[in-house]
C-alpha cells in the first residue's frame, strides 16, 4: 500500500486510517484483535482512537479501545510499524477537571493514554472537540510541550470550524510554537458542508484532512433500511445511539442512499467502495477513517484503493447529493 504525505509534515501515513472506536464494546477482545491483524496485514499502519473510546460504552469502559491496542502493539512487538494517533476532550476521569481542553487535562490525558497505550510516544495527539471555555493559547502551549518533551510527534484537531481552526493557526505562528498539522472532520456523500469553507482552509494551510464516517456510520453500505434503526449497529449503540440516528436516519438520506445504490449498481462495484472512492477523490483528503465491527468488513474498503473514480461517475454522484453540501437540506 503506498503512503502519502501528512500534510506539510515529513510524516507519510497509509491512505486509509484504521478506526479502532468499536473496540472493547461493540466488539469484543478478540474481534478487535482479528481487525487489528487484518488491517495492518493489508498494509493500513495508520490507526485512531480516543482517550474515551469505545464508542457508546458506559462510563467504566472509558479507555478500553487504548487498552486493546496496546495489548495488541505489545504482543505483535509492532509499535515501530504504527502510526499512531490519539485525541483528547471528553470526561476520562472521576474529577470535573479530567475534561476539556485546558492544560491540566491535557498533560493528565496524555499520561494516562501512553499508560493505556503501552508507548511513550503517539505521534498524532488530537484535541476531540473544541472547548469554548479554554483560550486557545492555553490549549497551544501545553500540546507544544508535548511536543517538546518528546511524548507527542504531531498535533492536530477534530470537529472543528474553519474559523476555530485558522484562528488557532494564527495563535500559533504568533507565538512561535506548534501549530495543528491534521483536521478530523465528518465527511461523506450525506454531509458535505466541509467543502465550503474548512476544506478551502486546509488546501491553502496544507492541513492534513483525515475524515470519520466515510461511510455516514453505515448508510453508505446500504444495509440500512426505513424503519426501526437496525439492532447492533451504531445506530442502536449505547450512548452513541442518538448522535447516529440524528445525523443519517432520515427519510431524505434513505432516498438518497438508493440512488447511490443505482449508481454503484451501473458501475458494479460495492456500495462502500463507492462511497469510499468518493471521499478519495476529493484532493484535499489525506486519509479517510474507515472502522469495522468484523475484519472482513474491510475488504471493500481497501478497495476503494484499487483505481480512482471515474470523472463522470464523480459528477453524478456530485449531483445526487449537492443538497447536503449547502448546510441547510431538509431531512
Amino acid at each position: 500500500m503506498d503512503h502519502v504525505r501528512f500534510g506539510r509534515t515529513g510524516l507519510r501515513v497509509s491512505p486509509l486510517c484504521l478506526g479502532t472506536m468499536t473496540f472493547g464494546y461493540q466488539c469484543d477482545d478478540d474481534t478487535s484483535f482479528a481487525i487489528m491483524d487484518a488491517a495492518f496485514d493489508a498494509g493500513i499502519s495508520f490507526w485512531d482512537a480516543a482517550d474515551v473510546y469505545p464508542l457508546g460504552g458506559p462510563r467504566e469502559t472509558v479507555g478500553r479501545t487504548e487498552e486493546l491496542i496496546g495489548q495488541w502493539l505489545a504482543r505483535h512487538g509492532r509499535r515501530d510499524d504504527v502510526i499512531l494517533a490519539t485525541k483528547c476532550f471528553g470526561r476520562s476521569g472521576p474529577n470535573p477537571w479530567d475534561q476539556g481542553n485546558g492544560r491540566k487535562n491535557i498533560m493528565r490525558a496524555i499520561d494516562a493514554s501512553l499508560r493505556r497505550l503501552g508507548t511513550d510516544h503517539v505521534d498524532l495527539y488530537q484535541i476531540h472537540f473544541y472547548d469554548p471555555n479554554v483560550h486557545i493559547d492555553e490549549t497551544l502551549h501545553a500540546m507544544d510541550d508535548l511536543v517538546r518533551s518528546g511524548k507527542v510527534r504531531y498535533i492536530g484537531c477534530s470537529n472543528t470550524m474553519a474559523y476555530q481552526l485558522a484562528r488557532a493557526i494564527g495563535r500559533s505562528e504568533l507565538h512561535g510554537i506548534s501549530r495543528f498539522e491534521s483536521v478530523q472532520p465528518r465527511y461523506n456523500l450525506l454531509f458535505r458542508e466541509n467543502e465550503r469553507e474548512l476544506f478551502r482552509l486546509c488546501a491553502e494551510e496544507d492541513i492534513a484532512v483525515i475524515p470519520y464516517n466515510p461511510l455516514a456510520g453505515g448508510m453508505l453500505s446500504g444495509k440500512h433500511k426505513p424503519g426501526s434503526p437496525t439492532e447492533g449497529t451504531r445506530f442502536t449503540l449505547g450512548r452513541a445511539q442518538d448522535t447516529y440516528t440524528d445525523r443519517y436516519w432520515h427519510d431524505r438520506m434513505f432516498e438518497t442512499v438508493e440512488e447511490i445504490r443505482a449508481v454503484a449498481e451501473d458501475i458494479g462495484v460495492p456500495m462502500v467502495t463507492l462511497a469510499l472512492r468518493w471521499v478519495l477523490a476529493n484532493p484535499v483528503i489525506t486519509s479517510p477513517i474507515v472502522g469495522a465491527s468484523r475484519p472482513e468488513q474491510l475488504a471493500a474498503s481497501i478497495a476503494a484503493l484499487d483505481e480512482p473514480l471515474p470523472d463522470d461517475v464523480k459528477e453524478r454522484l456530485d449531483g445526487i447529493t449537492a443538497v447536503y453540501r449547502q448546510g441547510d437540506h431538509d431531512r
